[in-house]
């Protein structure tokens, strides 16, 4: 199975898991829409849609870089019009783009909120919603999103309410549009780390550079979205998948590959349930 000359649309795909994701899929010669935010250098953040095209390029896929707000519904439907008409059509549509804040609600600005909801929840149903008419025309289509299994207990909400909220909301998405669109044979599943991953968010909003070296490579979801985007969409949709447990499942057996800091323990992510054992230690690496 292959990727080859498939078309993903991924949103925050300048960085972070969703780049992973794109060079992955570039490795095989597929097409990829870097759909995010970031056209200008940050100085806090690296990378942009145009660097990330550039390395989507290198890695042998093609690529076309979009300015797109996931919360601007025209912005949304706009990229993908543009994405269809260059690679003749989209395949995989990647909802990763993600906005956390880890606050209580009496410490949280309803601003922020607001912006968590519109990016998580919202955004992923408008951006299924308007690549729909894409994806029904494709032998193999696939929706993705970066978003917890539905393990509703209260300690995954009581610490930051508003953030469970909105990150649920996209794997309510999950659950509801993967019967919706069962019968027109376009697969829809949720993606999980089951160790924090090293990305712009764990170092600037969560544990520092601490955490950033107790936690796996984005690589370990860029692979696990490959299986599944290689997976028969008809056969395969609705399901809550957590990276490790879904890759031991498939054969892989080496996940010492994708820690930052072999030396230190991994440290668990949130939302992950209490029945999904690791198929590999998270303890630290011995000599």
């Amino acid at each position: 199975m292959s990727l080859k000359n498939r078309t993903l649309f991924i949103t925050g795909a300048s960085r972070g898991i969703g780049k992973a994701i794109a060079l992955r899929a570039a490795r095989d010669g597929a097409n990829v829409i870097v759909a995010a935010k970031t056209a200008a250098p940050h100085a806090k953040l690296e990378g942009t849609i145009y660097s990330a095209a550039e390395e989507i390029e290198a890695a042998g896929g093609r690529a076309l870089p979009l300015v797109v707000d996931v919360r601007d519904e025209a912005s949304v439907a706009d990229a993908l019009a543009q994405g269809a008409q260059t690679f003749g059509g989209i395949d995989i549509l990647v909802n990763n783009a993600s906005a956390i804040q880890l606050t209580p609600l009496s410490q949280t600005d309803m601003k922020r909120f607001d912006l968590m909801h519109q990016i998580n929840t919202r955004g992923t149903l408008v951006c299924a919603k308007h690549a729909l008419p894409w994806l029904e025309n494709s032998d193999n289509p696939h929706i993705l999103m970066l978003s917890p299994p539905l393990d509703m207990q209260e300690k995954w909400f009581a610490p930051f309410t508003p953030y469970a909220i909105a990150k649920y909301g996209m794997s309510l998405a999950v659950l509801g549009l993967a019967g919706e669109l069962r019968d027109k044979g376009i697969a829809v599943n949720a993606l999980w780390p089951r160790t924090t991953v090293a990305t712009a968010a764990v170092r600037n909003l969560i544990g520092g550079d601490e955490m950033m070296r107790s936690s796996r490579t984005p690589e370990i979801l860029a692979d696990a979205a490959w299986e599944i985007f290689t997976s028969p969409a008809r056969d395969f949709t609705g399901n809550f998948l957590i990276d490790d447990s879904f890759l031991a499942s498939r054969g892989i057996t080496d996940f010492d590959r994708y820690r930052v800091d072999p030396s230190c323990a991994l440290m668990p992510d949130f939302f992950v349930p209490e029945d999904s054992l690791p198929p590999a230690s998270l303890a630290p690496l011995r000599d």
